[in-house]
């Protein structure tokens, strides 16, 4: 049986206030938790079995997604008591794990969606029976991230830190084939980071860690710009994704009667059922949560709109995160940037 691992423990601060009661995995992209484009990726790419590393409100994802049924696949849940790192988290979640020493096991962070051949990073890994596989996605500025370096054959040579002069623009996308033995021999009960001590330790000893190259669609959903971007892109069409059936389109309604004539609504804006869109109201590019209100003709351009949070008429929000219940007053033209709800 084909197994996974998918980190999913995080708080999620850079996206707060909508982490304080949800889950960075579970926030809403393009009218599904995010987690869920992950999973049917995994299910799409042959994976019969996912093991969850939680920790963060935990309890969340069992009530969100239960034993796996209705998404096709076996789900467990291991727990996280304090932060172990993303060496430690795999380390810790391989107590679900039922696979032999050798058999190949899918790492995913729970924070990235990504289009890439999942599938066929999994069988170049068995072909070339390397010990860790990793995606790699091209960048056009490395600068931010650290980079890669591989030899002709695919053989991963370095992990780097930032640099100002990247020797390569090949940088690690989050999506990982390990054997199962390597797993097991990551300390248990430690923290560890797989980015700076199992990889490097790999390459010191003389192991095989290959890279799957594959420039496809990848989006980093730890922000609320990223958010919202990686959500219309998913409606639009931009990025793939086996959990989103619906043909490209300039916006996806829980209900269509939302669609009025008197309400715009496109640029990939996903709309909850339970929300409700006042007479001449404009939504553009942006997420607008169940139990929402957006006044008449107010303007939401680029943000993201909590449960039950209300924009008043008239208003005008533009690249910014409203928590859930919260409220902007009518005919107030909200700052750039600003996050209201937000407490630590």
């Amino acid at each position: 049986m084909r197994e996974a691992v998918l980190l999913v423990g995080g708080q999620g601060t850079r996206l707060r206030p909508l982490t304080l009661t949800t889950p960075k995995p579970l926030l809403p992209v393009a009218g599904v938790p995010f987690l869920a484009h992950q999973l049917a990726a995994l299910r799409h790419a042959g994976v019969e079995h996912v093991v969850l590393a939680t920790s963060y409100r935990s309890e969340i994802f069992t009530e969100t997604f239960g034993d796996g049924s209705p998404v096709g696949l076996q789900l467990t849940y291991v727990h996280e008591d304090h932060p172990l790192g993303t060496g430690g988290a795999i380390r810790n979640a391989a107590r679900g794990l039922t696979s032999g020493s050798d058999d190949p096991v899918v790492i995913l962070n729970g924070d990235v969606l990504s289009g890439h051949d999942l599938g066929g990073q999994i069988a170049f890994h068995q072909e070339v029976d390397a010990d860790v596989t990793l995606h790699l996605v091209e960048v056009a500025d490395a600068r931010a991230y650290g980079c890669v370096p591989t030899d002709a054959e695919g053989r991963v040579t370095a992990f780097l830190e930032k640099m100002d002069h990247p020797v390569t623009s090949w940088v690690n996308a989050g999506a990982y084939v390990f054997r199962r033995s390597v797993i097991d021999a990551i300390p248990a009960g430690e923290v560890v980071s797989v980015e700076r001590e199992t990889f490097p330790g790999l390459l010191a000893a003389g192991r095989d860690v290959r890279a799957w190259k594959e420039t496809a669609y990848w989006c980093d959903v730890g922000t609320p710009e990223a958010l919202v971007r990686c959500s219309a892109d998913v409606v639009l069409g931009v990025a793939p994704s086996a959990a989103y059936l619906q043909a490209g389109g300039p916006a996806w309604f829980g209900h269509p009667e939302m669609a009025s004539d008197d309400v715009e609504v496109f640029g990939g804006s996903a709309v909850a059922s339970g929300a409700v869109l006042g007479p001449g109201a404009v939504v553009d590019a942006s997420i607008v949560m169940s139990g929402a209100t957006v006044g008449a003709g107010a303007t939401v351009t680029r943000s993201v709109i909590g449960a039950n949070a209300s924009v008043g008429a008239g208003a005008v929000v533009v690249d910014s995160v409203l928590g859930d219940s919260t409220t902007v007053s009518p005919g107030t033209h909200l700052p750039g940037g600003s996050r209201l709800g937000l407490t630590t």
